[in-house]
């Protein structure tokens, strides 16, 4: 599995920052239970996974990646809380994912070990929901349902950033006070955002500006 590159972490973290200052100014001080969110978006994923064993349901996995990315935004965000938003120490954090073999690590969390390797994907995201609950940070677990949902670092930082860029094109053009149109020339935002996103480099530093700035040039409003 690519690991996660000093470069994506720093940005993810930076972006991470800047969205949470613009919906809230003192998000840091408000301490927000981001966390929380993870809990909400980890049932969603389980939804798009499947889980009822007494009908015929498909996975899927499209919406199964949005809900894991959004899922990202959340883990960042409490991860700069437990910092105090300094993006140094988070991205210290952040990088020790890489220093443990995926699918070799165990966690323990109410009275039981949990050896992630043996875990399916919706018992990785029942144990995600768990230890959200508990107010703890598994970046292991994370990076192993990366793979289970057929990403990688390297997909999520693409997809992470341009979720992010989104959401600041919704708060700019009037998202929080209702003027905000998610539905343009017949297609939703979303999908503008993939076809903008298949046709630009992510190794681009100049990546996230460029997305902006072509989301920009296609909304009518």
């Amino acid at each position: 599995m690519t690991a996660l590159s000093s470069n994506h972490a720093q940005l993810m973290l930076a972006m991470q920052s800047q969205m949470n200052s613009k919906i809230c100014t003192d998000w840091v001080k408000e301490d927000f239970p981001y966390l929380r969110a993870v809990i909400i978006e980890g049932a969603e994923a389980i939804e798009h996974h499947g889980w009822k064993w007494w009908k015929r349901q498909q996975c899927d996995i499209a919406q199964l990646q949005m809900e894991i990315v959004d899922i990202w935004h959340f883990i960042l965000s409490a991860i700069l809380i437990k910092t105090k938003n300094d993006q140094n120490v988070a991205m210290q954090l952040l990088l020790s994912v890489n220093d443990k073999q995926l699918g070799s690590n165990q966690i323990e969390f109410d009275g039981n070990v949990y050896q992630l390797s043996s875990l399916n994907l919706l018992a990785k995201l029942e144990l995600l929901i768990g230890v959200s609950v508990s107010r703890r940070i598994e970046l292991d677990l994370f990076s192993a349902l990366l793979k289970d949902c057929q990403m990688d670092w390297g997909i999520l930082f693409r997809q992470y950033v341009g979720k992010n860029v989104l959401n600041f094109f919704r708060q700019d053009h009037g998202y929080k006070d209702g003027s905000y149109h998610k539905e343009w020339q017949g297609k939703e935002d979303n999908e503008h955002l993939v076809e903008v996103m298949n046709h630009l480099d992510s190794r681009d530093p100049s990546y996230p500006e460029i997305l902006y700035q072509q989301l920009e040039a296609r909304y009518p409003g």
